[in-house]
């Protein structure tokens, strides 16, 4: 791989860090152990837990796809209907390869609080640490910038829990909506289409929100 990646990786990671800081709202601490094992395992949801519409993402971190939604569609949505209360998101992993299974792992060892702060910051910066001459080391960067010390990154590479906690989501999607491909978007039970634009998931969310108001 060229200089120029790592180059710009650098560069992208530092305005990240200056993000991070500003959204946490302080200095960092590092954390120098992982999470309780039942943190590590739980259900990763953002929203309020009553909100009408439940939207569950099937994702893999290396998937362009998952970051063009992540990056595109996704920021309106939560700002529509997420922040507003309309609709919840439970994400779950479904790792395509092993780089997108440690991406996974680092993700849920990270501080609950920060995990879909990570996330984001994985999708942002998806082509610069896929590409990079050193992937692993590139991640255990990004964890880092959410807090997580090089001894916790390491811990939770290896970490069984982890591991299992990730491969457990990606194999009860597999059996229970069929999943094949990311990402795989469900509203309120239905799989629907992904790559759409943000006009046809207004439409799909303003119509299932007018039914719930109808009963």
């Amino acid at each position: 791989m060229s200089a120029y990646i790592d180059i710009r990786l650098f560069f992208k990671v530092l305005l990240v860090f200056i993000f991070l800081k500003i959204f946490l709202y302080g200095n960092l601490a590092y954390s120098q152990s992982l999470p309780p094992d039942s943190v590590i395992s739980s259900e990763r949801i953002l929203g309020q837990s009553k909100a009408p519409i439940e939207l569950i993402e099937y994702a893999s971190l290396t998937c362009p796809h998952c970051a063009k939604f992540h990056n595109g569609p996704w920021v309106k949505i939560k700002k529509e209907y997420v922040d507003t209360g309309k609709a919840k998101l439970i994400y779950r992993d479904f790792p395509t390869d092993q780089l997108a299974l440690a991406a996974s792992m680092i993700a849920r060892c990270a501080p609950k609080t920060r995990y879909f702060g990570i996330v984001k910051i994985m999708f942002e910066t998806q082509d610069n640490w896929r590409n990079s001459q050193n992937p692993r080391q590139a991640l255990a960067n990004i964890g880092r910038i959410a807090g997580m010390s090089l001894e916790t990154v390491n811990q939770c590479i290896n970490s069984k829990v982890a591991y299992e906690s990730v491969m457990r989501l990606r194999e009860e999607g597999s059996k229970k909506f069929n999943i094949e491909s990311t990402p795989t978007l469900i509203v309120n039970g239905e799989k629907i289409e992904s790559g759409l634009k943000i006009e046809d998931y207004r439409e799909i969310f303003d119509k299932l929100l007018k039914k719930v108001k109808s009963k």
